[in-house]
C-alpha cells in the first residue's frame, strides 16, 4: 500500500508520476490504511514545497491530492489460483488502457497456491507461467512488479528455519528479494538477492503515515574530561545565572 502511493508522488518531488494496480489475494487491502498513507504523503510534499518555494511544486500539488491518488490505485480481488491466472494474463490489454501504471502489486502470490494443489508439478508450471507473463508484463510496460509471499518453517533433524512459500525454484524468478523480519522487537528489511547491491540490513518503523526510517539516539557531548553524572540533577537556567 505505500508503494500504490508513493508510485504517484509528482516527478519534481523526486517520484515517477505514476499510477498502480494492486491485485489483492488474501483480502488484506483496507481502504483506510491507504488514505492514512496518502494523507501523510502529500503532507510531506506540502512541507516540502514551503519549504522550498519553486514554481514546480506548486503546480504539481494542485493535482496531487488525496483523492488523486486513491483514484490511481486500481484494485482487484481474486478470490482463488484461477481468477488470479486470468488477471495477470488480462493485465497487458488493461495497462495498454492506462499507460501511466508503473506499479503492479500482487498481495500476495502463495496464498491460492498453497491449498487445493494435490498435483504439485501442475502448481510450478502455472507458478513457471505466471513468472514468465509478469517478466513480460514489467518489460512491455515498463513497470515494477513487486509479489508478497508468505514464510514458512522448514523442519530439520536439530533446528528449524523460516524460509519462504512455494519453495527456493520460485524465489529465483524474482530479481530483487527482500525479507522484512523481526529482531526482538525490531522491524528488520534484509536486501537477500540484488543484481546491483550487496546483502544489508536497515532498521525501520511503521507508522500511522506508513513506513519511516529509525530515527538515531541524541548524542550528548560533554567537555573533554568530564562525563555527566546520573545521580546529579542537571541544573536550571536559573541557577546557572545566580
Amino acid at each position: 500500500m505505500q508503494l500504490a502511493v508513493d508510485v504517484q508522488i509528482p516527478e519534481c518531488f523526486g517520484g515517477v508520476a505514476g499510477e498502480a494496480v494492486f491485485i489483492d489475494t488474501e483480502g488484506s487491502f483496507m481502504v483506510d490504511r491507504v488514505v492514512d498513507i496518502a494523507a501523510a504523503c502529500v503532507q510531506h510534499c506540502h512541507l516540502i514545497a514551503e519549504a522550498q518555494q519553486e514554481e514546480d511544486h506548486g503546480k504539481a500539488l494542485e493535482t496531487f491530492s488525496l483523492e488523486n491518488i486513491l483514484s490511481h490505485i486500481y484494485y482487484f480481488r481474486c478470490r482463488d489460483y484461477t481468477e488470479l491466472l486470468a488477471q495477470v494474463y488480462l493485465l497487458p490489454e488493461f495497462l495498454s488502457e492506462h499507460s501511466k501504471v508503473r506499479l503492479v502489486v500482487i498481495d500476495g502470490i502463495a496464498f491460492p497456491f498453497r491449498h487445493d494443489f494435490e498435483d504439485l508439478s501442475l502448481r510450478t508450471r502455472l507458478l513457471n507461467g505466471l513468472a514468465q507473463q509478469l517478466i513480460i508484463i514489467a518489460n512491455d510496460h515498463k513497470s515494477a512488479v513487486v509479489l508478497t509471499n508468505q514464510m514458512t518453517t522448514r523442519i530439520g533433524q536439530n533446528q528449524s528455519t523460516l524460509v519462504p512459500a512455494l519453495g527456493e525454484s520460485w524465489g529465483h524468478a524474482a530479481t530483487v528479494r527482500l525479507i522484512l523480519h523481526w529482531d526482538n522487537s525490531q522491524r528488520l528489511a534484509t536486501l537477500y538477492k540484488s543484481p546491483s547491491q550487496k546483502e544489508s540490513t536497515i532498521a525501520y518503523h511503521i507508522t500511522c503515515h506508513g513506513f519511516r526510517d529509525v530515527q538515531p539516539p541524541a548524542v550528548t557531548h560533554c567537555p573533554e574530561g568530564t562525563e555527566p553524572n546520573p545521580r546529579k540533577r542537571p541544573r536550571t537556567e536559573e541557577e546557572k545565572q545566580q
